[in-house]
């Protein structure tokens, strides 16, 4: 991670492990992951499942504690965190949309109360109204104000996931995240979903960090990371570039291989798997890069 990079970055990662013992097994779900998050970026993670991604957003949410490493979100550090900061933090600092649309809810609030209530709780003294105020000019700007008055059984999947977002935006989180917030949803409402995303940091200018499987969604943000085996392996970023002859704008988008403090980098397995690379590769320094071929040695087994 770069120094000049990492000064402007509203969530920081550092060489960040999380072991987990079950009957006298331990499980490394992070493997000193590093990760780095501007403010205002809306940024996807993608990975296998038992990658890491699902313990990275625990972390980040505040609802888990690192076994090692560093992590920093907004200017907090989340390994030293008492338990009522930690409460603090998660009613003021970030707001978290769950896969399941019926864990986002409170059944017998409507849409506009279940949006109301993160306000009620802050421990601010906001006044009724100007609590409904707010609570209408989220789901206004989600576009799901027609909903106000409905309860959760009366709403779309779709439609109680964007209520959902309102609801985690409530309280002007620095950071918004969300673990599979599509995964229930068909192509058509996921793409409604990721608009409500995409209109939160464009409109509002919140930091949002999505775990997604749905290579759609992934392919929507400026920005995709991948974990492998609990680290950051490779990274894909992508930029309009605008023709001069046509005048025509396309997305560009180029992948990046993670450089870790001791040097090392995970090549990504499709390309690996194309040239059969294996327990090891041939490399050459070159003036402006560095080449890396398949061991064509006689001594490999």
């Amino acid at each position: 991670m770069t120094t000049t990079y990492g000064q402007d970055a509203l969530i920081t990662c550092d060489r960040l492990v999380r072991v987990f013992t079950a009957d006298g097994i331990e499980v490394q779900a992070l493997q000193g992951l590093d990760l780095l998050v501007r403010e205002g970026e809306l940024t996807a993670l993608v990975g296998a499942s038992g990658s890491g991604k699902s313990t990275l957003m625990n972390i980040l949410a505040g609802l888990d504690t690192p076994t090692a490493g560093a992590a920093r979100v907004a200017g907090r550090d989340l390994l030293t965190m008492t338990v009522r900061d930690r409460l603090s933090y998660r009613r003021e600092v970030v707001g978290f949309v769950w896969q399941q649309t019926s864990r986002n809810l409170l059944p017998y609030l409507t849409a506009a109360q279940n949006v109301a209530l993160p306000l009620q709780l802050s421990g601010t003294r906001t006044r009724r109204r100007a609590r409904t105020e707010r609570a209408l000019e989220l789901l206004e700007l989600l576009r799901v104000a027609d909903c106000r008055d409905r309860h959760p059984h009366e709403m779309s999947g779709g439609q109680q996931q964007r209520v959902a977002v309102a609801v985690a935006l409530a309280n002007s989180p620095a950071v918004l995240l969300a673990d599979e917030p599509t995964g229930e949803l068909d192509s058509h409402t996921a793409a409604q979903i990721f608009d409500a995303f995409r209109t939160a940091n464009e409109t509002l200018g919140t930091t949002i960090v999505i775990v997604t499987h749905d290579q759609a969604v992934a392919g929507e943000v400026r920005r995709t990371v991948a974990i492998r085996d609990g680290r950051t392996s490779t990274e894909v970023l992508r930029r309009s570039e605008v023709d001069a002859t046509t005048g025509h704008e396309t997305v560009v988008a180029r992948e990046y291989a993670m450089l870790d403090r001791a040097g090392r980098l995970q090549l990504p397995a499709e390309y690996t798997r194309a040239l059969n690379m294996r327990d090891r590769v041939a490399l050459e320094l070159e003036p402006d890069h560095i080449g890396v071929w398949p061991d064509d040695s006689e001594e490999r087994p």
